[in-house]
């Protein structure tokens, strides 16, 4: 199978996920699967398309810097798929990991609309998708007989939709709550022992997995916008992070954090969803946890996400170690789903 990569941003997730290609070429060719990497489109570093495939070692050396006059990233998603006929590739997959803005959830929603109406399946690490538009992009993707993949939006690798959707038939999930971000994570650690904020913030920062600007992180931005997809595909909510209960952390929160270990319980950024439909209520915000529960566990940048299913009841799924490595890994996960094949549906909670 010879699949035709674009690429829509090209930061360090995509990068990692090129070298995770290459790292997996055996395994991928004993499976028949030879992906190719056609295009690429940034917002700062330009943009490269050959339709015989890129040379990723020297990717940096032909981006070529947007000009006046050239197309937009939609336009380049347009003119890069219409290049590359269908009937020269078993595949033709859009893989979008552009930053997210967590007030609109653009470009990515248009990148995935565009790629979708030209008959391209669409894997994103992008939450904004998810988080604002899931409903109408999935139903697009099932019009189009195509796959909208974003595994990587919400806790890295872990494989939650897909868990839901291929090994999960006819359960309910009445809600979820769990620990989603890294940063936060870490820092309430850090704090509880003694660490101040700025430090706990700053050593985040130092090793790449908070921004520079790290509001989407500590004022639970992140957190609300995961809470938002987790609930549009597990609860059919139809919400976005605008409409989530939102409580982030500051450098008063390690106080409150050291008080709360005293006591013997453990303060955790909690996210929430419970109900169904647009009734679903959504929150984000600090709970004092009791030290057996499996949330209070987390050390560091560890994440857990807990299902309230029928009939399975509650099922806990962790991830020990978060990181970039992790969600390039939900892309190429996804890449593998879209070739094996599999008839992908969206997760339609509407008539639960």
């Amino acid at each position: 199978m010879k699949i035709a990569l674009l690429l829509v941003g090209y930061g360090n997730v995509a990068r990692r996920f090129v070298q995770m290609l290459d790292e997996t070429r055996p395994a991928l060719s004993q499976l028949h699967i030879e992906p190719v990497v056609v295009g690429v489109v940034t917002r700062r570093h330009g943009r490269a398309f050959d339709a015989a495939g890129l040379d990723m070692a020297r990717l940096d050396d032909v981006l070529v810097a947007d000009r006046e006059g050239e197309p937009s990233a939609v336009g380049f998603i347009s003119d890069a798929l219409a290049r590359l006929p269908g009937d020269q590739w078993t595949a033709r997959v859009m893989v979008e990991t552009t930053t997210l803005d967590v007030r609109l959830g653009e470009p990515a929603i248009s990148h995935v609309r565009a790629a979708l109406a030209l008959g391209a399946d669409v894997i994103t690490a992008n939450k904004g998708p998810a988080a604002f538009a899931y409903r109408a992009l999935a139903d697009q993707a099932v019009r189009a007989g195509r796959s909208f993949l974003f595994e990587g939006a919400v806790m890295d690798g872990l494989p939650i939709f897909n868990m839901v959707r291929e090994t999960m038939p006819a359960v309910t999930v009445r809600g979820f709550r769990g620990v989603v971000n890294s940063t936060t994570n870490y820092m309430l650690t850090a704090m509880e022992h003694g660490e101040s904020y700025e430090s706990a913030l700053a050593r985040m920062q130092q090793a790449g997995v908070a921004e520079a600007d790290p509001s989407l992180d500590v004022d639970g931005w992140d957190a609300a916008a995961k809470t938002a997809a987790l609930a549009n595909v597990l609860l059919d909510a139809g919400s976005t992070p605008l409409a989530v209960a939102r409580e982030g952390i500051g450098p008063e929160t390690g106080a409150r954090a050291i008080d709360a270990a005293k006591r013997g319980l453990r303060l955790k950024l909690v996210a929430r969803g419970s109900g169904h439909g647009p009734a679903a209520d959504l929150r984000v915000g600090l709970e004092e946890l009791a030290t057996d529960d499996p949330l209070a566990m987390l050390e560091g940048q560890a994440n857990a996400l807990e299902l309230d299913t029928w009939p399975l009841g509650r099922v806990v799924i962790t991830q020990r170690d978060g990181g970039m490595e992790k969600t390039a890994y939900a892309l190429l996960s996804d890449l593998m789903t879209v070739c094996r094949g599999l008839p992908v549906r969206s997760i339609d909670r509407s008539q639960r």
